[in-house]
């Protein structure tokens, strides 16, 4: 493949496409580079083995810490493992962009690797990523009805503003992501802070206008590499046997439907249709059954929905029934039940000290999580049988939708200083369980006591669509409408507006006033749903459960934080030691004290903030004498801080000698008189802070007073009480001029 190589200018920075470099053996292989991010896509083809009943397309996004000059943090694994979250979410991502283009019957299994080569921190690589796959399938012999365009739209003073640099992606309300043709929207990603949709929709128009400049520079690249595409033909049964089979199953679809739509028989009955329908015909014919059947019951569906009456009798608008509960579980920190119709979630919330977020590692650095959501779907809940394990991509995908929506209501450490997680299980599903643990978390959060800033509800949205004029959108959908329609929308919100979306096309129908009439009816359904849920628990509950952990957030300064955790970790291992208390310090100086009981909290805090508090004048201590000394005493009054209680402030009378008072161990009061300019305290026992004014006068007074004058009774009286020695004849001897300079020197 000869190397093809096209430049676009895009938000100020040049997005360039290459391919014929590198991955030459594969069908596909573009190298996609947008500032100094670069991530490598490639696509190939592959006869199967056995003939599947679906398109087996895989996706794979991979990130390599070296793209952002990382080593694994890992004493012993130092390869990268199995794929992170987010690497499955940006797979995700890209797969749901691409999907709806591929022929529902090809039959070949198509594999497409993206990997990130390099990240510099401002450009997102999945966005490039998806650029880049789009391209390499397009320059293959795939077919494929793109090319598909993607944009990630922010909003910088207060207008939308395209592929964002992450600096200002952080200060964004809003970080939607569009993937579209030239002519309808594919696939939609969002998370916001309570944005209107009138804004969002006025992003999603301006990401299509920016997606045309992606497409068409995928289309130039295409048109000058020439690769011809595979001539596919789909195989279709033959029209002859399809109106046979039809005569032979009208009559039992209605009744066939109804049980689907109940779950009441619904899939063993249609798999005894098809065995009854096969019956009629020869061995050949029998393989298009199947899809017959399954192309019948679809259109019987479409057509009563267009109608206006749906599956399960519903109006188009109307809501299947809600019930919910809270504390449904005695040891959990908080619990509730939601159902919806056959839906129903578990939720449960953990509260826990800030050390036990997430620390997620990437190319792009270390980020800690203080909220996570996790999504639980065990086979049972759709009444199948299957393998635990590990949780599937559709599990991380629906956990991840929840926690966005989650996230723009969850307090700030400093208000609700916890790490939080919460668990949905799924007990029952039949249509959009991601919504109902969105719903769920909502009630568990409140019953465990987390000050949300506004409960969020969720409701997915359905589109059957003949053309522009025949359509019907759907509100809360139902798996039978999910798998016969032609969208899931999934819009999540409080009463001001959205917090998540999540958009996926089977149609290229799509149209933004189709589009506008979905966010509208969804916006009435969220609002319901949300008094339904405000009934069971109207708002956060006062305090957190008794089995959760206690916290408090307390300030120290930067400097202190050496002396808090002590050589070696001693000051810190001390006060957990004797206080059972959690402390966590961060490098910004925030320090969380977390214990079972708030009094081993209380404890906690004082033995902190006595370890890294500065004394100031005036504040009074109770401290123990660790030294006297003739001309005072030394005082501790907190962890290694000593302050010198002079003679003259032990007492306001007068005082000979300090042992008098005190004795080494002893616990006295003491009140700050000031600090030197070498840091060191000047304590005193008189409490009264006057007594220092009264001292400094009574200074001042004997000063202005002057030396006294000497007189021959001061000799004569030192000659009573000294006994001089070098007298001659052993009388006394008196040395005026020498006593007379041992007065001045005094």
């Amino acid at each position: 493949m000869k190397k093809v190589e096209k430049k676009i200018e895009l938000a100020g920075r040049t997005l360039t496409l290459t391919t014929g470099r590198l991955a030459e053996q594969a069908d596909g292989a573009v190298l996609a580079s947008y500032g100094e991010t670069v991530v490598l896509a490639t696509v190939v083809s592959k006869e199967l083995e056995k003939e599947l009943d679906y398109f087996p397309l895989t996706v794979d996004y991979q990130e390599r810490l070296y793209a952002g000059g990382r080593i694994k943090g890992s004493k012993w694994v130092k390869r990268e493992g199995r794929p992170t979250d987010e690497e499955i979410l940006s797979g995700r991502l890209i797969d749901r962009s691409l999907r709806p283009l591929f022929p529902k019957t090809y039959k070949k299994e198509v594999q497409l690797i993206v990997t990130v080569l390099s990240v510099d921190f401002e450009n997102d690589p999945s966005i490039l990523a998806t650029i880049a796959a789009s391209a390499a399938i397009s320059v293959s012999s795939v077919p494929w009805k793109g090319p598909v365009g993607v944009v990630r739209v922010g909003i910088k003073d207060g207008k939308p503003l395209v592929n964002p640099i992450n600096s200002d992606l952080n200060l964004s309300d809003m970080d939607l992501i569009v993937s579209s043709t030239k002519n309808a929207v594919v696939m939609i990603e969002a998370g916001a802070k309570e944005v209107p949709e009138k804004q969002i929709l006025e992003g999603i128009k301006f990401a299509q206008a920016e997606s045309l400049k992606i497409i068409s520079l995928i289309e130039d690249l295409t048109k000058e590499v020439g690769t011809k595409k595979e001539v596919f033909e789909e195989v279709k049964p033959p029209a002859k046997l399809v109106t046979q089979v039809k005569k032979l199953i009208d009559h039992k679809l209605e009744s066939l439907v109804k049980g689907m739509a109940t779950n009441e028989g619904g899939f063993m009955d249609f798999k005894d249709l098809v065995i009854a329908a096969s019956e009629n015909f020869e061995e050949e014919e029998k393989k298009f059954i199947p899809d017959i059947v399954n192309s019948l019951v679809k259109d019987f569906i479409r057509e009563v929905t267009l109608k206006g009456k749906r599956a399960d009798g519903r109006k188009h608008t109307e809501i299947r029934t809600l019930t919910s509960e809270v504390g449904v579980l005695p040891r959990t920190h908080g619990s509730a039940i939601f159902a919806r119709g056959q839906t129903q979630v578990l939720t449960a919330a953990t509260l826990g000290a800030p050390s036990l977020g997430q620390l997620l590692e990437s190319a792009e650095g270390e980020e800690a999580k203080q909220y996570m959501h996790h999504y639980s779907m065990p086979p049972y809940a759709t009444g199948e049988t299957g393998r635990i394990g590990s949780p599937n991509r559709r599990e991380i995908g629906h956990g991840a939708l929840a926690e966005r929506a989650l996230i723009p209501v969850i307090p700030e450490e400093e208000i609700f200083p916890y790490a939080i997680r919460v668990v949905s299980e799924v007990m029952s599903s039949n249509g959009s369980t991601s919504m109902a643990s969105v719903c769920g978390s909502t009630l568990s959060l409140m019953d465990a006591g987390v000050p949300l800033k506004a409960p969020v509800s969720g409701i997915a949205m359905g589109l059957i669509i003949e053309d522009e004029k025949n359509f019907a959108v759907l509100s809360d959908i139902m798996g039978l409408e999910d798998f016969n329609g032609d969208m899931d929308f999934k819009v999540a919100g409080t009463s001001k507006g959205i917090t998540a979306l999540q958009l996926d096309v089977k149609t290229l129908k799509l149209t933004p006033p189709i589009l506008e009439e979905a966010f509208d009816q969804a916006k009435e359904g969220r609002n319901f749903i949300l008094e339904s849920i405000l009934k069971t628990i109207s708002q956060p509950r006062e305090n957190v459960s008794s089995h959760a952990p206690k916290i408090k957030l307390i300030k120290i300064p930067v400097d202190k934080i050496g002396e808090l955790i002590g050589p070696g970790g001693r000051n810190i291992k001390k006060i957990i030691a004797e206080t059972g208390a959690e402390v966590d310090v961060k490098d910004d100086g925030s320090v969380f004290i977390s214990a079972l009981t708030s009094e081993a909290v209380k404890i906690g805090v004082a033995s902190v903030e006595a370890l890294t508090k500065d004394p100031a004048p005036g504040e009074i201590y109770e401290g123990v004498v660790k030294r006297v000394q003739p001309f005072g005493a030394f005082v501790e009054i907190l962890p290694n801080r000593e302050g010198l209680v002079h003679v003259s402030d032990i007492s306001e009378d007068y005082v000979k000698d300090p042992a008098d008072f005190m004795k080494v161990g002893d616990k006295v009061q003491v009140r700050v008189k000031g600090i030197d300019d070498l840091g060191r305290l000047n304590l005193s026992m008189v409490l009264d802070p006057s007594y220092d004014i009264r001292k400094e006068e009574r200074t001042k007074e004997h000063q202005d007073q002057g030396p006294r004058r000497f007189e021959r009774r001061d000799i004569d009286r030192r000659d009573r009480s000294r006994d001089f020695k070098g007298t001659k004849s052993g009388g006394p001897h008196f040395p005026t001029s020498r006593l007379l300079d041992q007065r001045k020197r005094r």
